[in-house]
């Protein structure tokens, strides 16, 4: 289990590659060193630096401010101990959108089954978020079974259960275009039923029709009520990191819609600019719960706040 455990933690390095090595090289290029002055100039490119690694404009101005701030009440002259602070308030972004605690322990500390409802629009990596959450699941020895609640579309009912293969759990589905909180109910009940650990909910996609797809999702939430008046405990927002700034939008039209607890972040190994994490847990106040780091099953992790911003500062 520990050699596992420290593979994982190596693949989740490996995954975020492209967002380090960009990040490290906006950063060596504004010298954090004892021998760069604090200036206007330095702060100026400290701005660009951040903004082109997708950390977005108003939090990009905020970090530089405290930054400034810190600086002037040291009565700093030189760069270096910038770094450092950098990575502390990068940090504290971080926790203060909640980033804190283990969903193992959480999931442990609740009844049986413990329901995640996972929405997203289509195309955001949320059918593979949900086979990649099973499986990882797995790995904890949490027993899992997937509600396929996107009726909408036929390939999404499929696409889950190739999913369910892969992760080795299994899907309850009813026919295309039928009643999404039917599928949940029945979920559900199967899930009590086995004495499942983990009840995974996949929904609809379609965030242009918000009015349908706000009376869709609040059907499926009071259908799983009706057992459970806690559940879900969890509605993540599966999102695509590649997308960046877009991303970001996106979260926002969903979080009016929805009481979002938590957000997965998708495709992050296939980006330079991971540094929208931050824009969204600033901007949006929810916690990124997990990241997707890569096609294979197991490239999935738990997201770790102290890791990640290590991980951004390693050469």
């Amino acid at each position: 289990m520990a050699l596992n455990f420290l593979r994982r933690k190596e693949q989740t390095k490996q995954g975020l590659t492209k967002t380090r090595e960009s990040f490290l090289t906006k950063l060596a290029n504004i010298a954090l060193d004892e021998k760069t002055q604090l200036s206007e100039e330095f702060w100026t490119n400290l701005e660009e630096m951040l903004i082109a690694s997708d950390v977005g404009a108003e939090t990009t101005m905020i970090l530089v401010e405290r930054l400034r701030e810190r600086a002037d009440a040291q009565l700093l002259r030189k760069a270096a101990p910038v770094k450092q602070m950098l990575k502390q308030e990068l940090l504290a972004i971080l926790h203060g959108a909640g980033n804190q605690g283990s969903v193992l322990a959480q999931i442990e500390a609740s009844s049986k089954p413990f329901v995640y409802l996972i929405v997203g629009v289509n195309g955001s990596g949320k059918t593979t978020s949900i086979g990649k959450l099973a499986h990882w699941l797995k790995q904890q020895n949490k027993s899992v079974l997937l509600g396929a609640g996107d009726t909408f579309r036929a390939a999404a009912i499929e696409q889950l259960e190739i999913w369910g293969e892969r992760a080795n759990v299994d899907v309850i589905a009813h026919q295309p275009g039928s009643d999404p909180g039917g599928v949940a109910f029945d979920a559900w009940k199967a899930a009590k039923a086995r004495g499942t650990d983990v009840l995974i909910v996949d929904t609809a996609g379609r965030l242009q029709a918000k009015t349908n797809l706000m009376k869709e999702l609040e059907k499926t939430a009071r259908a799983l009520q009706k057992n459970d008046i806690d559940a879900p405990h969890e509605t993540l927002l599966v999102i695509d990191a590649v997308t960046g700034q877009n991303a970001l939008s996106q979260a926002r039209e969903f979080i009016k819609i929805l009481p979002l607890t938590g957000l997965i972040l998708a495709k992050l190994d296939g980006t330079a600019k991971g540094g929208v994490v931050f824009a969204i847990a600033r901007e949006l106040n929810v916690p990124i719960k997990f990241i997707g780091t890569g096609e294979a099953i197991d490239d999935f992790a738990e997201f770790d706040p102290q890791e990640f911003v290590n991980d951004l500062f390693e050469g």
